[in-house]
């Protein structure tokens, strides 16, 4: 027989039970969510505005669709503006996965994490968007970015064009029309030997700089201009402290996207899908946004620098000629045998490109 205690106890349990079951029908009213299992924390340069580049946009679909699948056991927060810090901090502290477990990386930086993607800052790798997609979203780049796992705890999980991916020059001296116009500009670079090898073997004298004192380094001189996708100088307003621009193409940067490897690592395997399956979705809406970005970022930097110009393709196929031989023999110093695999690279993208334009052929043409 239960004491008085304790039917007092059964009914005030009945009481309470009644009391939410009616709150639950009244509009408006919504139970407290259960906790996350897991936080996915996400570092970016990028503003937070969804309108002006394709990082943020494509990470708020990512935190839709992973939320969603999961039922909300995995929390992913976002942070853009660098607000937890540079490149560097934000990877160094992605790799451990406790206060962040993913980040976006540029080309230069990502190329100190793992050595091998220097390859990819070939000058004058791809002919066109549709390569470079193609090439970034392909069963080769996959494999060739699984080993950045050993190397650095970092799991790869997609390549976004940083800004709209092939670069333009922005500079204060003069408009660049021709390879000549280079000689002697101090253009910033990353981090990044292969950058600084490029410009070398184009005439410029490569100042490297970081990313946060670009804008300063530009309005007091010491450097002279430097290169970012049309979508970034737009984003950024580099006519504000640069009067020329000449969209040249000659490297195609990107945007990494990884995470945690020890961190992934500890997740269900159904979770390690969705993050998965999510990314790729992610990735390919971010193509889309950054091509608009780029397009429009064009269109404003001639009408906001004071003379903007678009390199012929004889004067990219001189700078082609130029550049591609010296940094070929710089791979070759620094990586020895493994330079080989900058020659598969070369071979892949042209093999996708054929392809590509093969298929259309047969596929729009009569």
């Amino acid at each position: 027989m239960a004491s008085s205690g304790e039917t007092r106890r059964g009914r005030a349990s009945s009481l309470l039970l009644a009391g939410v079951l009616a709150l639950a029908l009244v509009p408006g009213f919504a139970a407290p969510a259960a906790a996350a299992s897991y936080t996915m924390t996400i570092a970016h340069l990028y503003p937070d505005d969804l309108t002006n580049n394709e990082t943020a946009p494509a990470l708020k679909h990512f935190e839709q669709l992973v939320e969603s699948a999961t039922g909300g056991d995995i929390d992913v927060q976002i942070f853009g503006n660098g607000a937890l810090g540079g490149e560097v901090e934000a990877a160094q502290q992605t790799r451990a996965g406790k206060t962040i477990q993913s980040v976006m990386l540029g080309s230069g930086t990502q190329a100190s994490f793992y050595r091998n993607y220097e390859m990819i800052t070939s000058p004058f790798l791809f002919p066109d968007y549709r390569t470079a997609w193609t090439f970034f979203d392909s069963p080769w780049f996959a494999e060739f970015m699984k080993p950045m796992v050993q190397e650095s705890g970092l799991r790869y999980l997609g390549t976004l064009d940083d800004g709209g991916g092939f670069v333009a020059f922005a500079n204060n001296k003069r408009l660049i029309t021709k390879v000549e116009d280079l000689k002697g500009l101090r253009i910033r670079v990353e981090e990044n030997q292969a950058h600084m090898t490029i410009m070398r073997a184009l005439g410029a004298s490569p100042t490297p700089l970081p990313w946060g004192e670009l804008q300063t380094g530009l309005a007091t001189g010491l450097v002279d201009g430097h290169f970012h996708a049309p979508g970034v100088n737009d984003i950024f307003k580099f006519y504000d402290v640069t009067n020329f621009t000449t969209w040249s193409g000659h490297v195609y940067n990107t945007i990494t996207w990884s995470v945690s490897e020890a961190w992934f690592s500890q997740l269900p395997d159904d979770y390690k899908k969705i993050i998965v399956t999510s990314a790729r979705e992610a990735v390919a809406m971010a193509h889309g946004i950054a091509a608009q970005i780029t397009v429009i970022g064009w269109v404003n930097s001639c009408k906001k620098f004071e003379q903007c110009h678009i390199l012929s393709d004889e004067e990219k196929q001189r700078m082609r000629d130029i550049s591609q031989p010296l940094y070929r023999e710089w791979l070759v110093t620094e990586f020895g045998e493994k330079a080989a695999l900058y020659d598969d690279l070369r071979a892949e993208v042209s093999r996708i490109h054929d392809e590509l334009n093969r298929s259309a052929v047969e596929l729009y043409l009569d």
